[in-house]
């Protein structure tokens, strides 16, 4: 196995993580490493409809988690 397949299956192993999480951060935290690393696999790879999904998806799940954080800190008062 490659490094490239190894990034690969680690971005897919983040994703399986992320749905066996039962908290939105948790998800959304992992949801963000799987994209980080679905991007590095999609350029070292050349798969460049991965690497577009991801691009896109990255500030999405950042978005999201960054809405959540008030949420969180307003909830623990």
């Amino acid at each position: 196995m490659s490094w490239i397949d190894f990034i690969g299956f680690s971005a897919a192993f983040t994703v399986l993580a992320s749905f066996c999480m039962t908290t939105i951060v948790a998800i959304r935290t992992l949801a963000l490493l799987s994209n980080v690393l679905f991007i590095l696999y999609g350029l070292c790879a050349h798969i460049y409809p991965v690497l577009v999904l991801h691009i896109i998806l990255l500030p999405v799940t950042l978005v999201k988690l960054h809405r959540i954080k008030p949420n969180l800190i307003h909830a623990s008062r």
